[in-house]
């Protein structure tokens, strides 16, 4: 069965798994909003759009126009340090995916190795049919910045990111998935659930292009976990770099624990095959006589940390 294929049959799952099994904060890509254009604070924003009808949005490589990023949850904290955004949209047309509802590869031990990243090149038209659900049918252009849910406890929260020339907006929808019961939300709920599935779907539309999405470095995080018990601790791989190097910072997701960008090569030293997509739960045995959990998390192309 082609990576295609097996792509296809993962429509039949619920396509709301990632969505409500993450919550601690966002998760790091998208740069911080403006406040003076967000039109969540002025529901009259809306979005430029020429004589044509086609809405204006930034153009370089690295600039996200669209996302679905997702956070928090009650999961593991080598899950949280390694999970990346399963759709961003840069403004070159470029699109960076990954399927939540595919199978795993098999665990490499005690190692749980994420699948890669896919990447592809939409056309303007693509482009323009895909602004124009999210900010109409997906509900974006009238939602409101959050969306609490008081009555689900340790889900996750989709956030969306959305950027055209005259319309920055980052929508938080706790739960997303887990309501319909008649509150006054639902409507935007439904909308926005509809916009995920379609972000979600678009790796399976047969005419895109895709391969594996191939980052230019990689976080990798590095918890102190001096209880561990697994059966396959490694020896520090790395001759020159320590556990000091690992430096504590400013995470937007709220995960303070120490990190360090690294090579494709540096992390290559860690001898688990198929590292692109990220790892989870790589024990170590720090030259400091502590035992480490390492969590990888490939780049994306916006991100410098």
């Amino acid at each position: 069965m082609t990576d295609r294929t097996r792509r296809k049959a993962m429509l039949t799952l619920l396509p709301t798994l990632i969505l409500v099994v993450a919550g601690c904060t966002r998760t790091g890509g998208a740069a911080p909003d403006d406040p003076t254009a967000d039109p969540s604070a002025n529901p009259s924003g809306s979005p430029e759009t020429t004589a044509a009808g086609v809405i204006s949005h930034p153009s370089g490589a690295t600039d996200v126009v669209l996302r679905l990023d997702e956070t928090g949850g009650f999961v593991m904290a080598t899950y949280a340090a390694s999970r990346v955004p399963p759709f961003t949209l840069y403004g070159d047309g470029t699109i960076v995916i990954r399927d939540p509802r595919g199978d795993s590869p098999p665990l490499q031990g005690s190692v749980v190795v994420a699948n890669p990243l896919r990447t592809a090149t939409l056309s303007e038209a693509q482009v323009q049919d895909l602004l124009a659900f999210a900010l109409g049918e997906g509900g974006l252009t009238t939602a409101r910045r959050e969306y609490p849910n008081d009555r689900v406890a340790d889900a996750g929260t989709a956030v969306f990111t959305i950027r055209t020339d005259g319309l920055t907006k980052t929508v938080s929808v706790y739960a997303l998935g887990l309501d319909g019961d008649g509150g006054p939300d639902d409507a935007d709920r439904a909308a926005l659930l509809k916009l995920a599935d379609r972000l979600i779907a678009v790796g399976e539309d047969e005419a895109l292009d895709d391969v594996v999405y191939e980052p230019l470095a990689y976080r990798a995080t590095l918890i102190e976990s001096p209880d561990v018990a697994v059966p396959d601790v490694q020896p520090w791989p790395w001759d020159g770099i320590a556990p000091s190097d690992f430096v504590q910072g400013t995470d937007p997701n709220g995960l303070q624990f120490p990190r360090r960008v690294m090579t494709p090569a540096e992390i290559e030293d860690l001898g688990v095959t198929g590292y692109e997509g990220g790892i989870q739960n790589l024990a170590l045995a720090g030259p400091d006589g502590t035992t480490y959990l390492v969590a990888v998390r490939p780049l994306l192309r916006d991100e410098s940390e």
